[in-house]
């Protein structure tokens, strides 16, 4: 998650503080992906450092101002312009998890994948639930004041997109356990199999002890 972009998108607004980018970047994401203090003020000294921003004086309440430079909007600019890099995809913990868990003494992969799932149907039954409630706060503001409010059309995509992202998560589940179910019978089949036509049988302990009373 780009802060540092999230940030300089705010300030082309015009000038803040820390604490009021943090309150309208959790309004905008729905406290989705939730800010303190310390990482807003942290982010902008980089910013300030690079040359992005600039502090452009206090409010009547004495907060320090931060204020977007050319150098920020041409940043912005550029990440609205650019598509988001997946060629080195950010880490997935349930991938590792269930990577971890193929072969992993005393752990069986399918009651991880089927933990994993009833989480995961839940939360996408909660955020279908937000989001109703999302475009019900837009139709309401299209009634009232005949325009959309810019923060609930914008926490309206990041919940469509978790909907989403959680409808493939839970297919993903899916085919690794029909994958798992499949591995598991080709190998207990191939250790069926009845031998080569003219090889030996396999000997067991029953035919071990047949031989040895015949």
């Amino acid at each position: 998650m780009s802060i540092r972009h999230g940030l300089l998108a705010l300030l082309e607004r015009g000038p803040r503080y820390g604490s009021q980018l943090r309150t309208e970047f959790e309004s905008r994401t729905g406290a989705t992906w939730p800010l303190n203090v310390g990482q807003v003020y942290t982010t902008l000294n980089r910013l300030e450092r690079d040359g992005m921003v600039a502090q452009d004086g206090e409010d009547e309440a004495g907060h320090a101002l931060y204020a977007i430079t050319d150098n920020g909007r041409a940043e912005l600019r550029d990440w609205f312009e650019n598509p988001v890099d997946r060629t080195s995809p950010a880490r997935d913990e349930l991938a590792i998890k269930l990577a971890m868990a193929v072969g992993a003494p005393g752990v069986d992969i399918r009651d991880v994948i089927q933990s994993q799932r009833r989480h995961t149907v839940k939360a996408m039954q909660d955020y279908t639930r937000l989001k109703a409630q999302a475009i019900t706060a837009v139709e309401k503001a299209v009634a009232d004041h005949g325009a959309e409010e810019r923060d609930d059309v914008a926490w309206l995509l990041v919940l469509e997109q978790l909907i989403f992202q959680t409808e493939a998560e839970a297919r993903w589940l899916d085919h690794c356990e029909a994958r798992l179910i499949r591995l598991s019978a080709a190998a207990a089949a191939s250790r069926t199999e009845p031998p080569p036509e003219g090889g030996s049988p396999a000997v067991t302990p029953r035919t071990r002890s047949t031989a040895r009373s015949s």
